[in-house]
């Protein structure tokens, strides 16, 4: 059971590698990854191309936690951000090795793969990325 759990976990390339995919009519960059450029449409039929992104962005936009859900009890307080890659993409992230009160709009953030959480029937650990502050 665990081997399968940890095989479908690896097989997910946005979650580990950071992979979305560019329109090649527009050069819109998507995460997740797109079937279909919604600026492009049917145009974009068979036109997107898998691209592997950087991981560096800035924060646009965060909230502390406190109260935080099931499983992620023993982490509060922690950040979470809006994070707009250099590629174009916003995404959702964690704000690790940083202390709260010095996170700033504008920040420069790098992803980094981190721990996100265990499930203890199976003894699974489950990874993805979080960002971390890049220093000046």
């Amino acid at each position: 059971m665990v081997r399968a759990v940890a095989r479908f976990w690896r097989e997910i390339p946005q979650r580990y590698n950071l992979m979305g995919n560019k329109c090649t009519v527009c050069n819109r960059v998507y995460f997740p990854p797109r079937e279909v450029c919604p600026y492009c449409r049917r145009n974009s039929f068979g036109k997107m191309v898998d691209v592997k992104l950087k991981g560096s962005g800035k924060v646009v936009t965060y909230t502390i936690i406190h109260t935080p859900p099931s499983k992620f009890e023993g982490q509060a307080p922690y950040a979470i951000a809006i994070v707009e890659l250099d590629e174009g993409p916003r995404i959702t992230g964690q704000i690790v090795d940083c202390d709260l009160d010095k996170i700033k709009i504008g920040m420069k953030v790098q992803a980094t793969f981190r721990r996100i959480q265990d499930d203890g029937y199976t003894g699974a650990i489950y990874y993805g990325y979080k960002f971390r502050p890049v220093e000046k």
